[in-house]
């Protein structure tokens, strides 16, 4: 069975809220702001593992996150030169015998704002958030993508573009998920900085039947 790339995606600078947002929900070696990260996804999901082995012997970098799902497999590296994290990828690419021009590009399932939230709704978001807090008055931004591993790349470029918060990001299963809550004025600039982030990703159309967990 071919490998499928389904994401593949490489994040030139850690803004300071997504790397902390990282290092609360990662499991392996927590990165730092100002470093390089790439997020690889793939089908199957067990290959995962040799990609990984790949990887931390082609360049000097570290892993933060591997996740074997049922379907897809997701594996986030990071290191302090952005060389290095390019070269990782690279030997993963080889190893799998794809090119970057063969990973999926992403498409947008739903991109809202949600205006000037109630007290009771920011309950809601907060319990399940892992990162900022959202609080009465502020707006909600959510983004679904997939594939899924190319919600870091929207959320860190977001990050980039405007003072919004990070609440909550997933980058892992059918679809990736964005949540990010501000001042409208904000959350207006990070939902255009995001979607043009993900249109901006170039690669092959997701197959319509493709399976979802």
């Amino acid at each position: 069975m071919k490998t499928v790339l389904r994401t593949y995606s490489i994040l030139d600078s850690l803004q300071p809220q997504f790397a902390s947002f990282l290092a609360t929900v990662e499991q392996g070696y927590l990165p730092v702001e100002g470093q390089a990260s790439i997020l690889i996804e793939i089908a199957p999901a067990i290959e995962i593992n040799r990609i990984t082995d790949v990887a931390l012997k082609a360049a000097r970098v570290t892993p933060g996150l591997q996740i074997v799902e049922r379907l897809y497999g997701l594996l986030e590296l990071h290191g302090d030169s952005i060389g290095e994290v390019r070269r990782a990828g690279e030997a993963v690419l080889d190893a799998l015998g794809l090119s970057e021009d063969e990973r999926i590009r992403p498409t947008i399932r739903t991109s809202q704002i949600i205006h000037a939230l109630d007290d009771h709704h920011t309950m809601l978001v907060n319990r399940s958030r892992h990162g900022n807090m959202i609080t009465r008055g502020q707006s909600l931004y959510i983004l679904e993508v997939s594939p899924a591993g190319y919600s870091s790349f929207a959320a860190n470029e977001a990050e980039k573009a405007s003072n919004a918060n990070i609440l909550e990001v997933v980058s892992f299963g059918a679809y990736g998920r964005v949540w990010l809550g501000g001042e409208e004025r904000d959350i207006v600039v990070a939902a255009r900085a995001a979607e043009e982030a993900i249109a901006g990703i170039t690669g092959i159309p997701e197959p319509e039947d493709a399976r979802r967990d």
